[in-house]
């Protein structure tokens, strides 16, 4: 399978992505690492790794349907067939999902429908919840809002600070999202009751 990861921060589930998937199981392929901030450490993780890369940004189109078409572009060059979101901080729209329905997914910091949105560590986390957590999910046009794939729990425990539970977030995050695109990679067919039963 020939994934592509989009991501616009520092790169850590796309590290983790590529260590579980490609260096210990050689299940699928990272075929593109694509990043639309072109000074994320991403970038410098891809090069690293001798993931090809692509960077450009809305900022370089007319419209954000522009964008998008050329992100569809990208992906067929690429000969792509899923689309990993790894902390890639912008919504997409209709010409992405419909190049690649359901075969899109993010990794999101909460036990969803809770704490939706880009601050659901610090909310959880204000919230004092005591059971927060990481889900995998389908995406739609909606924010967080698509077929839930996997979901893990992570406790927050009474001395936590924010760093620490936010470290034990990601640490989930770095199994779950592997472990998740594994099962996908070995179905050659595969449908959304059996993965989120998975």
């Amino acid at each position: 399978m020939r994934l592509a990861v989009f991501a616009s921060g520092s790169g850590t589930n796309f590290e983790a992505i590529y260590d579980i998937c490609c260096r210990q199981t050689h299940v699928l392929d990272i075929a593109l690492l694509f990043c639309d901030n072109p000074h994320a450490y991403v970038c410098t993780r891809a090069k690293k790794l001798g993931v090809p890369l692509e960077v450009f940004s809305p900022c370089d189109f007319a419209t954000r349907a522009d964008y998008e078409q050329a992100l569809v572009a990208l992906c067929k060059r690429y000969k792509i067939d899923f689309v990993a979101l790894a902390g890639y901080m912008r919504i997409l729209h209709k010409p992405m999902l419909d190049a690649f329905p359901q075969k899109i997914i993010n990794i999101h910091p909460a036990l969803l429908p809770s704490f939706p949105g880009a601050t659901a560590i610090a909310d959880a986390f204000a919230a004092k919840v005591k059971i927060s957590g990481v889900t995998v999910h389908y995406i739609d046009e909606g924010i967080d809002t698509g077929t839930v794939i996997s979901q893990v729990q992570v406790p927050r425990f009474d001395d936590d600070t924010i760093d620490s539970f936010e470290a034990r977030i990601h640490e989930a995050e770095h199994l779950l999202y592997p472990s998740v695109l594994i099962k996908i990679a070995c179905k050659s067919t595969f449908d959304t009751d059996e993965l989120v039963s998975a």
